[in-house]
């Protein structure tokens, strides 16, 4: 089944871009509700899935073991700025551990945040593993991996901390992966469909506090990144605005190459998206459209007009287009 289209980009009254993609959407149960395009395309579900990359340093005992509270749960599902407020909250978390910044395995690059990346070149400072927008889930590789006891290459795929957590990503979203590829901080991505995917988030979505250890980790995940939205990315960014307009009732997260998930704990659902270009903008779009279809965000609210409504300006602030939904879509 081909790609849908979703999102348009229309300039001078004339259609200039089109955004194809797969979404879906399901229930507490884990079945489709909605689909546009393909939901057995499989993807790299990127950043996307660090909630799911989480759960065993809770079902472990790990994170109990070490006292870790809802900003940690936050900063181990953050693709983050790395601004101060994350930054400072991940070198404390590794001290507690008795480690430190050298023991991260996610590479270095410069803040995401453009104040604090500015800062930095003004400053002639050049940046460090902390800074890197994954550094919060790498402090929750490594405290499981204390938990474990295994060495300390803990991004290799046959690790015990990566032996976890596929086995963890392919339970909850009920399919085998079929391959693997190294991701941006160096850890092993596992494959899976644009279904699966959405049927892991349902399963977030429907998880009880009084549930099974299983079920216990991922109903703290996603409170905690509902209540932590500046540590799962940080100003100026898509999931923490969506996450703040929302109330924290609903939870979000992007991933590289334009995936994007939502749990509504609330509508007990699930949402998976990938545009197939990579195009952030039109993620953040159909995001945006999703969840205002499903009754989480107020259409109203300034945020739609942010990513998807509002007009497209260039430099001088002149109108130049605007972003549309595809004809069929939502």
């Amino acid at each position: 089944m081909a790609a849908a289209e979703l999102i348009e980009l229309w300039r001078g009254g004339l259609l200039e871009s089109t955004h194809r993609g797969h979404v879906v959407i399901t229930d507490e149960k884990g079945a489709i509700v909605e689909a546009w395009g393909d939901p057995d395309a499989i993807i790299f579900p990127r950043s996307s899935c660090k909630m799911l990359q989480a759960l065993p340093l809770l079902e472990s005992g790990a994170a109990e073991a070490a006292g870790l509270e809802d900003e940690h749960l936050a900063l181990a599902c953050a693709s983050h700025n790395g601004a101060a407020i994350h930054t400072g909250r991940v070198a404390a978390w590794l001290s507690d551990r008795g480690l430190g910044e050298a023991d991260l395995r996610c590479g270095s690059h410069m803040p995401m945040g453009e104040p604090d990346r500015e800062a930095m070149i003004r400053a002639g400072e050049r940046p460090c593993q902390l800074h890197n927008n994954c550094s919060g889930k790498h402090a929750g590789f490594l405290t499981l991996n204390q938990h474990l006891g295994g060495g300390s290459e803990y991004v290799e795929v046959d690790h015990p901390v990566q032996k976890a957590v596929r086995a963890a990503f392919e339970e909850v979203t009920g399919m085998e992966s079929p391959g693997w590829g190294i991701d941006g901080c160096s850890a092993p991505n596992f494959a899976t469909s644009v279904q699966a995917l959405a049927r892991s988030m349902s399963y977030f979505a429907a998880a009880r506090e009084d549930g099974d250890a299983r079920a216990r980790a991922a109903f703290r995940l996603t409170r905690a990144m509902g209540r932590h939205p500046d540590l799962v990315a940080g100003e100026g960014r898509a999931c923490t605005n969506l996450m703040r307009a929302m109330g924290g009732r609903v939870s979000v997260k992007t991933g590289a190459e334009a995936v994007f998930i939502a749990i509504l704990p609330e509508q007990k659902c699930g949402v998976a998206l990938k545009i197939m270009d990579g195009g952030t903008r039109a993620a953040e779009a159909a995001i945006t459209a999703i969840l205002v279809r499903l009754g989480a965000l107020d259409p109203a609210d300034p945020v739609v007009a942010k990513y998807l409504s509002g007009p497209q300006k260039n430099w001088r602030g002149f109108t130049t287009g605007e972003l549309r939904l595809a004809p069929g879509f939502c």
